[in-house]
């Protein structure tokens, strides 16, 4: 009997410290120099003594539902703000805390931009158009009329005037046997294979 009575007891008080964890809630806000007014900052990160606990919502507002008793570190970060690192005191009743970062300009390294295009020693037909090519050919037409005096391709349209279901055939391939990609992005449908226009 004294054995219930003692992890009873021992029950109560684990039970007494599990609810001494109050709600901690608020907005986090963004100051640009250049806005002059706080506005709301979704995707904020917060740490709570050193551990993520959760980001804040598309209206900036955050919670953090069972916060002990005693002080706590509470540090917020957002990409292009300034860290802001604070002090709390968990209590059992909820709490409303609202915090501003303020805008910091982001040094980042530097972007390289580059393409690839067939060159002369390419095992395959291709035809490389310059600016000037595509300017001279471009009657407001769908992309395939652009490539329609290059060797081996044939381009029709349903409608006759070059907008709207326009096909092109390489070789007398049809356009589920083409593989056409731009800037790296392949065009074709994942269902079909083809390409529509």
């Amino acid at each position: 009997m004294k054995k219930y009575v003692l992890t009873g007891a021992a029950l109560l008080a684990l039970a007494g410290a599990a609810w001494a964890q109050g709600p901690v809630s608020g907005r986090v806000g963004s100051f640009l120099p250049l806005n002059a007014e706080v506005t709301s900052l979704p995707g904020a990160t917060i740490y709570l003594d050193g551990q993520a606990v959760g980001q804040t919502d598309d209206t900036g507002g955050f919670i953090l539902p069972a916060v002990s008793p005693g002080s706590h570190k509470l540090r917020i970060t957002s990409i292009g703000h300034t860290p802001l690192e604070t002090k709390i005191t968990g209590q059992i009743a909820p709490q409303t805390l609202d915090f501003t970062l303020e805008g910091e300009s982001v040094v980042t390294g530097e972007a390289l931009v580059t393409a690839s295009r067939a060159s002369d020693r390419t095992a395959t037909a291709y035809s490389n158009l310059s600016r000037e090519d595509l300017d001279k050919r471009n009657f407001a037409q769908d992309l395939p009329y652009l490539l329609d005096q290059t060797p081996s391709v044939v381009v029709t349209s349903d409608a006759g005037a070059g907008v709207g279901y326009t096909d092109i055939r390489i070789r007398g391939t049809s356009n589920t046997g083409i593989n056409m990609t731009i800037n790296g992005v392949p065009l074709n449908d994942p269902e079909s294979r083809g390409h529509f226009w």
